[in-house]
């Protein structure tokens, strides 16, 4: 009998291993895509702090950086303060309306532009950590 994935990540109270289940459950582009910009977050921050809240990944440093939700058509990686952020590249493609949230559904096929991806995670752990 198969362990169902929540199952499995209800043992467990670390949050690194709760992200290495979700991306391992997500056996199609998705996890590649969470597995990739996951990678991509810590080059950019060795010092970013990888959580479990709300049932999805969280990266933090000296407050939220931004959150990793997995729908059926995208990976969303949404950023606490992306409203705030100067995104010269364009990176934010969704939830564009809000005064605080900003959003980035990468989708099948898509390319990650990683020197601005860096450049995005960079500049919200400045962010973060300016007076507020």
């Amino acid at each position: 009998m198969n362990k169902s994935p929540t199952k499995t990540r209800a043992k467990t109270d670390d949050p690194v291993k709760l992200i290495d289940a979700r991306i391992k459950e997500l056996d199609d582009w998705r996890g590649k895509m969470l597995a990739r910009l996951r990678t991509l977050i810590k080059q950019a921050d060795p010092d970013v702090v990888e959580e479990w809240k709300w049932n999805i990944p969280v990266w933090s440093h000296d407050g939220l950086i931004c959150t990793g939700e997995t729908y059926k058509s995208a990976v969303k990686l949404t950023f606490a303060r992306g409203a705030a952020l100067q995104d010269p590249a364009k990176l934010f493609n969704s939830s564009l309306e809000g005064n605080t949230r900003r959003a980035i559904d990468f989708r099948e096929g898509d390319e990650v532009d990683t020197a601005a991806f860096k450049t995005l995670i960079r500049a919200a752990v400045a962010l973060n950590k300016s007076p507020r």
